[in-house]
């Protein structure tokens, strides 16, 4: 797959910063085809390793792969000075990929738009931002509003980060000309990382010896291999940036009226397209249960949990008999 970059000029963010330009990178499988479906990246999610379904469900459609906002790959702190690190929203992450679409790669309407986890949310403001443009949507693992009890777990990494003794904020190290790669912060990246761990995927995974089928032989050698070397490449900052974006995610938002519980079933009741949603059984953070409680308030909602001890990680395309299972789910439902 070729990575691209689409730049917009221009761009007041939600918050109201300007900037002179921000950047969306994409990349585009099967570019003859002519259904069109869009896939977006989650968190810590890069172009390169998010899960497409294109050998499988999406494989007769041409396929748009969209870095969020604050990914390293799209505008991001650590290559856009003057970032809106604290305030980045999906709703800015959507505006970014609708003009790519219209003015980049000139698509008008979408067959399908799939995300999983923060792309799932973002998936969701999709389908409140441009309803018209469409057709159905499939969220895994996901929320349309991130709930107290996400929102307090991922405190503890972004705390473990931000007071780790070698973490320097990125408007710092720009004004003392300090090295920006995140080098400078591996003390902090691991306690980061470690603070997640356990989140990633369920009790039962650790109990019967998940880490095995990854080929660890351990627990101990699955802790090093997760909350450290996986964090290659991530700038603090990044990380920080879609941690508070996916904290700070909830659709009703985009109604003005506040986050109340009234506010967010009159959006999801505004959803007028098929939508597949598969939370995990074992997912610790996106639990099955609100997405239950979310298909109930939508028309055209269908629900497949996703049966599996893989927690979160069951929607990442990580472990091959979930993903598989997906795949028919997917397939199924483009084609009812």
């Amino acid at each position: 797959m070729n990575a691209h970059c689409h730049i917009i000029k221009d761009f007041t963010f939600s918050d109201g910063t300007f900037l002179p330009s921000v950047a969306v990178a994409y990349e585009v499988l099967n570019p003859t085809l002519e259904k069109t479906a869009l896939v977006i990246t989650c968190f810590r999610g890069r172009l390169h390793n998010t899960c497409t379904f294109a050998q499988g469900a999406l494989q007769g459609h041409r396929i748009v792969v969209a870095a969020l906002l604050g990914n390293g790959e799209s505008s991001s702190p650590s290559n856009t000075a003057g970032f809106p690190q604290d305030t980045v929203s999906y709703e800015d992450c959507v505006r970014v990929q609708n003009d790519l679409l219209h003015n980049a790669l000139h698509i008008s309407f979408l067959d399908v738009v799939i995300g999983f986890s923060m792309g799932g949310q973002a998936t969701y403001y999709w389908l409140m931002m441009y309803p018209d443009m469409v057709r159905r949507a499939v969220i895994i693992c996901s929320s349309a509003s991130t709930s107290d009890h996400n929102i307090q777990f991922l405190e503890g990494p972004r705390y473990a980060l931000q007071n780790s003794i070698d973490y320097t904020p990125i408007a710092v190290r720009r004004k003392t000309d300090a090295a920006l790669p995140n080098e400078h912060c591996v003390r902090g990246i691991q306690a980061f990382g470690k603070a997640y761990s356990a989140w990633l995927t369920s009790a039962e995974w650790f109990d019967e010896g998940g880490f095995n089928t990854l080929g660890f032989n351990s627990r101990a050698d699955w802790d090093k291999a997760v909350t450290g070397p996986n964090y290659g490449g991530w700038d603090p900052d990044d990380l920080l940036a879609m941690l508070g974006m996916w904290q700070r995610g909830n659709v009703s938002t985009l109604y003005g009226s506040g986050c109340t519980t009234e506010a967010l079933s009159e959006a999801l009741g505004s959803i007028n397209v098929p939508l597949l949603l598969m939370p995990s059984r074992t997912d610790q953070y996106f639990r099955s249960h609100i997405s239950e409680r979310e298909a109930s308030r939508i028309t055209h909602a269908v629900l497949k949990i996703i049966p599996s001890i893989w927690g979160h990680l069951a929607g990442s395309g990580t472990n091959p008999i979930d993903t598989k299972w997906m795949d028919t789910q997917i397939s199924r439902f483009l084609t009812e």
